[in-house]
């Protein structure tokens, strides 16, 4: 019987990591269409089109199997749903004006803060090796920002910002799955990520200020292949989350959020392959590190 439960382990392993490595191959696709779209639409208006597809598929899934839940978190919940949307906001931003694999890395720091802010926000422990896993996070931060004498650039200041709203939001949903169903969670940060848009679009005429570009922004009707583009990007956003689902379901999280690393790889490769140039020593040597970060933070946990 122990050879059996043992095989029986292997083999669900072998899945998770089959379904994770799928996973990140289809997330990075998603960020490839993401940024062909961002050539003729605002990543604004690409945050739009990413979230109300979600809801259009939330929706459909709560009217077919009512939610059911005691709720009493309101305010936690439209937490989640603010932080998730301006942590994508800044990442799509990020994938339209630099190379995918950059962008991907940035996204990757959110378990080296969402570490930090569970320590301070939530009571969990975080022994030596996870406080030794956050320094060489942040060495690796600093490694792929390249600071010059000028500090951080708008781009590096967006990615931190990308995987601190992350973290921001994964701390909250810690929380808010003892109170809410699960799509309920999942469709504040949706719902958030289309109304918000919509009042931004609005405001946008009013404010004329170069460094929020990518705040305020006018709506465009796309055309053509640009549909195409904003299709492939929700079916494959869809598909990856659905992918991940599965390899968390089947293995330790642990092991799979290992695997997940393998999205940086991706991503750089589908970026060259869309004119990016492959990152520098320095920023190759950050990205290194941040992923040691976040297995050492996995391990520590």
């Amino acid at each position: 019987m122990g050879i059996i439960a043992f095989m029986k382990e292997i083999k669900n392993i072998n899945n998770g990591v089959k379904y994770m490595l799928i996973a990140s191959f289809t997330f990075a696709i998603m960020g490839a269409f993401a940024k062909l779209a961002s050539e003729s639409l605002s990543s604004l208006e690409v945050v739009f089109f990413r979230n109300i597809a979600g809801v259009i598929i939330i929706g459909f899934a709560v009217l077919k199997t009512p939610m059911t839940h005691k709720g009493g978190k309101p305010f936690l919940l439209f937490f989640r749903g603010f932080m998730g949307f301006v942590a994508l906001l800044a990442f799509f931003y990020n994938i339209a004006h630099i190379p995918l694999g950059d962008a991907m890395t940035y996204s990757k720091t959110s378990p080296i803060f969402t570490a930090i802010f569970a320590f301070l926000f939530l009571n969990e422990k975080l022994p030596l090796k996870g406080w030794l896993a956050v320094f060489v996070g942040f060495i690796g931060i600093i490694f792929i920002t390249e600071p010059s004498g000028v500090g951080f650039t708008k781009y590096d200041l967006l990615g931190i910002f990308s995987g601190v709203g992350a973290a921001l939001a994964y701390t909250s949903v810690r929380e808010l799955k003892s109170y809410y169903d699960t799509r309920a969670i999942v469709l504040s940060f949706m719902l958030t990520g289309t109304i918000g848009p919509i009042i931004l679009f609005l405001l946008a005429p009013y404010v004329q200020i170069a460094e929020l570009d990518f705040v305020f922004s006018e709506f465009i009707m796309p055309k053509g292949v640009v549909w195409i583009y904003l299709l492939a990007m929700g079916i494959f956003a869809t598909l990856s989350q659905v992918l991940m689902t599965k390899a968390y379901g089947e293995t330790k999280a642990g092991i799979v959020g290992a695997v997940s690393y393998t999205n940086i790889l991706f991503s750089i490769a589908v970026g060259v392959m869309l004119g990016d140039a492959l990152p520098s020593l320095s920023m190759s040597f950050g990205i290194v590190l941040i992923v040691s970060a976040g297995l050492m933070v996995a391990r520590a946990k």
